[in-house]
């Protein structure tokens, strides 16, 4: 198992780095496109903040469940394969949807799918590696996951300018494209465990005093990290009345390339930096740089800006992903590290909701601008308590 392309990292990586090229492939052709076919579809800000953010908490709060199952009965590769089915189920009837109610069940449905997987993948991510290299695996497995987004993106981006293709047309592809990604899951081998018998209560008291001060941390950046669709509406917002309407929807689809791109190229170097200065640092530089960006999007208004600005929003999930779930990893023992992930994931979704409702109601009834001061202010204060509070 500990036999692979880099040493002390497993095939397994390679593999579920398959399952996830495959799988954003198919997510990141939709992605972009979700919030102009929500609006398109009638829906407000509010609504675009209550699909991402419920999406995102629905995702989040089955990560848990997945994790604490994965670790009782010792399997975790049935969960995975699971996940990644119903999301490509509910991506095919997303593309028939004809009102943002419809986007909002099958939006969810394929979250609920994320969050089944999610938690046990990244256990056996960490089952499969050494910990001195653990950082510099989870980087890789962002790294292709990511690639994954940047084909995708583009490849929205390609069917919308150059063909001509509608935005349900696109949708219906990526689903197609869902199914092949669950071909790889099934030459993945997981480390075999005893199943523990332990409940769900007690799991939750039994992780270290350290990760459950983390998991707050991390807790407090989410309830500011909002859906991504609001990026992409305040660059759609700019261009509107300034390009054609199609170049005014295509441009924030190549600024969501870009993030994708700068995303993928520093997610490895980031991960390996954290193995070398440590985690806590990296999410510290991650979290301080997440606030100046929001600040950013709030202050700056041109090509220009919007430019260096999607490129450090990259950058903020290069430092802050792949290095979070390192993080726990490090801090949880082998025989609870699905339920530890779990429980991270969890807290995160339950300010995911919250996060993006605030997000909503600052952008429709206050301004724009001060959606991003808010996700600036909490991303200044998640950087402070992980400055404050010392983890090791």
């Amino acid at each position: 198992m500990r036999r692979g392309f880099f040493k002390g990292i497993g095939v397994n990586i390679l593999l579920l780095g398959m399952v996830s090229l495959l799988a954003d492939i198919s997510s990141e052709m939709m992605m972009p496109l979700l919030p102009m076919f929500i609006a398109a579809l009638g829906g407000s800000a509010l609504v675009i903040g209550l699909v991402g953010g419920f999406g995102d908490s629905i995702t989040s709060l089955l990560q848990v469940f997945s994790g604490y199952w994965s670790d009782r009965y010792g399997r975790k590769k049935p969960f995975v394969f699971s996940g990644y089915a119903i999301s490509a189920i509910a991506k095919l009837f997303l593309a028939i949807s004809t009102i943002w109610q419809h986007v909002f069940i099958t939006r969810s449905l394929d979250r609920a799918g994320k969050g089944l997987r999610t938690a046990p993948r990244d256990a056996i991510i960490a089952d499969s590696t050494l910990t001195e290299v653990r950082g510099t695996a989870f980087g890789i497995h962002r790294a292709m996951d990511t690639a994954g987004a940047i084909v995708g993106s583009l490849l929205a981006f390609l069917l919308f300018w150059f063909l001509g293709l509608e935005f349900r047309a696109i949708l219906l592809i990526s689903a197609v494209i869902a199914f092949l990604a669950l071909l790889p899951i099934l030459r993945v081998r997981e480390v075999k465990r005893e199943p523990q018998k332990i409940g769900l209560g007690i799991s939750f008291k039994a992780l270290p005093r350290n990760l459950k001060w983390f998991v707050l941390i991390a807790s407090i950046f989410a309830l500011g990290n909002f859906t991504y669709m609001f990026f992409i509406l305040r660059a759609q917002d700019f261009f509107t009345g300034v390009v054609s309407e199609r170049a005014a929807a295509a441009i924030p689809i190549l600024l969501y390339v870009l993030y994708n791109v700068v995303y993928a190229l520093l997610s490895v170097p980031a991960g390996m930096l954290s193995d070398r200065i440590g985690r806590r640092r990296v999410l510290l530089l991650g979290y301080l740089l997440f606030g100046l960006t929001c600040l950013g999007f709030a202050l700056l208004e041109s090509l220009v800006f919007f430019i260096i600005l999607f490129a450090l929003y990259g950058l903020v999930y290069a430092l802050v992903e792949g290095t979070q779930r390192a993080f726990v990893s490090d801090l949880a023992s082998a025989e609870l590290r699905g339920t530890a992930l779990g429980a991270l994931h969890t807290c995160i979704g339950l300010a995911a909701l919250p996060a993006s409702l605030i997000a909503g109601t600052l952008w429709q009834h206050i301004d724009p601008a001060a959606t991003f001061l808010y996700g600036c202010v909490l991303g200044l204060i998640a950087a402070a308590a992980l400055l404050r509070i010392h983890i090791r």
